[in-house]
């Protein structure tokens, strides 16, 4: 493990990681809440999740034009990742996956300098069910593009993974929740 790894598992464990009652936004139930924006937000979350995942993608082979996720959890990392990019060419674009086309102006699904035919790997900060990155796979390839992966910052080891792996895509990460407990006070 590295020590980017481990700072970034702890700024999890310390910022984005609670006990208690919560609804997720799959609509279960759960003792543990993560959210890790809490970590993706912030300068020094930002500057260690670029790089990692940028590694992470070029580790699992994947040739990719572009990464980008449902907004807003997969926003801040598909940032960090197209910046990490630029100073470690070959340069990826990053772009967001609207819940909802706009009304107006373009009506477009996907923002920022998608284009299509780009090979994409769909970022998401927490992995749960599955959902979101399957609704923002379905984006992409409705858009043209092709997906290589899945990439998410925390995996809650809770299905979601087996889920996507199940509709054919690979997936990486560069936490699981289990790690993150394992930091947390009275674990």
């Amino acid at each position: 493990m590295t020590a980017s790894r481990d700072r970034l598992l702890t700024l999890l464990a310390e910022r984005s990681a609670r006990r208690g009652s919560f609804t997720l936004a799959s609509g279960r139930q759960s003792s543990l809440y993560i959210d890790a924006r809490l970590t993706t937000m912030s300068p020094d979350g930002l500057a260690l999740v670029g790089p990692l995942a940028l590694a992470a993608i070029r580790g699992a082979g994947w040739q990719v034009d572009s990464v980008g996720g449902l907004t807003l959890g997969a926003d801040p990392v598909s940032y960090a990742i197209a910046y990490a990019s630029a100073g470690d060419p070959p340069m990826i674009r990053a772009f967001t996956v609207r819940k909802e086309a706009k009304a107006h102006g373009t009506g477009k699904l996907i923002e920022g300098p998608y284009r299509g035919g780009d090979r994409v790997v769909v970022v998401e900060d927490v992995i749960t069910t599955g959902g979101s990155a399957l609704r923002a796979v379905d984006a992409v390839r409705r858009a043209g593009g092709t997906v290589g992966g899945v990439l998410a910052v925390v995996d809650r080891q809770e299905g979601g993974r087996e889920t996507l792996e199940r509709a054919g895509l690979s997936v990486r990460s560069l936490a699981l929740a289990s790690e993150i407990v394992a930091l947390l006070p009275d674990s």
